[in-house]
């Protein structure tokens, strides 16, 4: 435990940010919705492409819920770059993600995705405050 006027030790919690995200990853691989949620801070704002903000841990057990119910669903993700407040208390991570879901015809679709999530160190460690993704760009057909 930190010390009051402590310098945190940015790589130590760079590496912690990284292993929450990857348990947070598993947890949804393996259907584990509560768990999943659990990964979210209480006051997350989660904006997702095509939704309107979804504000609060309710608004964002609503979607979860519904995206598992979609056939052929799938979500992962990669954060490849971790940036962390000098303070320890506060950092953000920038990566990519793929979305997989069975369209109205039955066929597979797969979206890439581009991704930023911010995240707040609490007594419990680090939560995500905002989740945010889009599609990234389409190659020219």
């Amino acid at each position: 435990m930190e010390t009051m006027g402590s310098v945190p030790d940015i790589a130590v919690e760079r590496a912690a940010l990284a292993k929450t995200d990857e348990e947070w990853l598993a947890a949804v691989r393996a259907g584990q919705i509560e768990r999943a949620l659990s990964y979210w801070a209480d006051d997350a704002i989660v904006l997702a492409p095509g939704a309107p903000p979804l504000v609060g841990k309710a608004a964002i057990a609503a979607y979860v819920t519904a995206s598992f119910k979609i056939p052929g669903f799938t979500i992962s993700w990669v954060a490849d770059q971790w940036t962390v407040a000098r303070a320890g208390d506060m950092a953000y991570g920038v990566g990519s993600n793929t979305t997989t879901y069975r369209d109205a015809a039955g066929q597979l679709v797969t979206v890439p995705g581009k991704s930023a999530t911010v995240w707040r160190k609490d007594p419990e460690g680090w939560r995500c405050v905002l989740d945010v993704w889009n599609d990234a760009p389409q190659a020219p057909k």
